[in-house]
């Protein structure tokens, strides 16, 4: 499967003769399964008409900042935090300049310093502009920041006539080194990471049911991160209206119940066990057989309480590295501090949640706690209010820095 596969990318055209290439690029990316938004420069419009990748991506390309129909949402902002990538090619001399000193003049170097997603840097320009000191110190300045990936220049005849270093390298192996160097970095590679996702839903009668908002998003969405990571990814998820990841080994459970049997089938063989499921806490003892009709004024329901499914993984013998999840109106860092003392957890991520936040929203914050050193100390991280894509991401890299790594500081 690609690593392109699913990803939102940006492709950022800027203005030099190698822009040509950056068509088939297009193509390239699209035939791999990602989502292209193209970006062009207003000098790049210059030398490739922005219909050739209209008609390619099927998307409207977008180049202009002060774009009254697109800005009216803050379309930028939006456009920066839609990226899972965020790729240059060409990248000219004067873009990589404005990038490094963190100039955002135009639409597309705006778009750099806004997003949090990497960035993939294919430059092109004259052999004498690629080795001008000023050219050198932007490149040694984006290297040295990470999720920065520069990918040649190649040498060769040059538009110009001049032989040398500073073409840009083909599309084909442009996908390809950024594949490898993914591959290269994967954090989780080789780690078999068990997530739970979604809602439970508890039957009453044929009809009615007891159930919450969880739309499962977030789980989902780690998912996802820990695929692009290299883990092999087993999901337990609630019903849901989401598709998961092609590469996911995928577990359909309704209850809770069934989830607790599931995971606990499955948790011997997980590294990295990931508990976002909001799962039912009580059950009806009794599931009826036939509609409960609407007779009297007031209508009482036993309920039973469900098997804790978090803490029993947390209280095997040979657990894997087990990550909770608390959901709070309030008291947040209380709630969630007391979760995981309780519950023998190695991290808990907790959100607020209400009527505008948390449940059934694209965008979150998280806050993660867990406990560090023979002293078990509690250390923290604010994640700040972001997709649930990009807090995904940041979620598990902390989880490999901290625990499969140990690169904590």
């Amino acid at each position: 499967m690609s690593v392109f596969n699913n990803k939102n990318i940006i492709l950022g055209v800027c203005g030099g003769i190698a822009a040509y290439k950056s068509a088939e690029l297009l193509r390239l990316l699209i035939k791999q399964g990602a989502q292209v938004q193209v970006v062009m420069t207003q000098s790049a419009t210059e030398f490739v008409s922005p219909l050739t990748f209209q008609a390619l991506s099927g998307q409207t390309v977008r180049s202009e900042l002060f774009d009254l129909d697109a800005e009216a949402g803050m379309g930028h902002i939006e456009l920066a935090r839609w990226a899972d990538l965020i790729l240059l090619a060409p990248a000219t001399a004067n873009t990589i300049a404005k990038i490094a000193q963190g100039v955002a003049d135009n639409l597309l170097t705006t778009l750099c310093l806004a997003s949090q997603a990497p960035l993939l840097v294919a430059p092109a320009m004259n052999q004498k502009m690629w080795h001008h000191s000023a050219t050198v110190n932007n490149i040694d300045i984006l290297s040295q920041r990470q999720s920065v990936f520069l990918c040649g220049p190649a040498e060769g005849e040059q538009a110009c006539g001049d032989v040398g270093q500073g073409r840009m390298e083909e599309p084909e192996a442009i996908l390809d080194y950024y594949a490898a160097q993914i591959e290269k970095t994967s954090s989780l590679k080789d780690k078999r990471v068990l997530i739970t996702a979604g809602p439970t839903i508890e039957d009453i009668d044929p009809v009615r049911y007891v159930t919450n908002r969880s739309s499962g998003k977030m789980g989902y969405a780690i998912a996802q991160a820990a695929l692009d990571e290299g883990a092999q990814v087993v999901l337990v998820s609630g019903p849901v209206a989401l598709k998961a990841p092609p590469q996911v080994e995928m577990h359909s459970v309704r209850s809770a119940l069934e989830m607790h049997k599931t995971v606990l089938q499955l948790v011997k063989t997980a590294d990295v066990f990931i508990a976002t499921a909001a799962v039912a806490d009580y059950r009806p003892v009794k599931k009826l057989t036939q509609k409960i009709k609407k007779d009297a004024d007031k209508l009482s329901i036993e309920l039973v309480k469900n098997p804790d499914i978090l803490a029993e993984v947390a209280a095997l013998t040979d657990k894997p590295v087990t990550i909770g999840f608390a959901a709070e109106t309030n008291d947040l860092e209380a709630y969630a501090l007391d979760k995981l003392e309780r519950k023998n957890l190695n991290m808990i991520a907790a959100n607020k949640v209400g009527d505008t936040e948390g449940f059934e929203k694209d965008n979150n914050e998280l806050y993660l706690f867990w406990r560090s050193g023979k002293e078990s100390v509690i250390r923290s991280r604010k994640l700040p209010f972001a997709s649930k894509k990009q807090l995904a991401k940041q979620l598990i890299d902390e989880i490999a820095c901290v625990f499969i790594n140990n690169e904590e500081q």
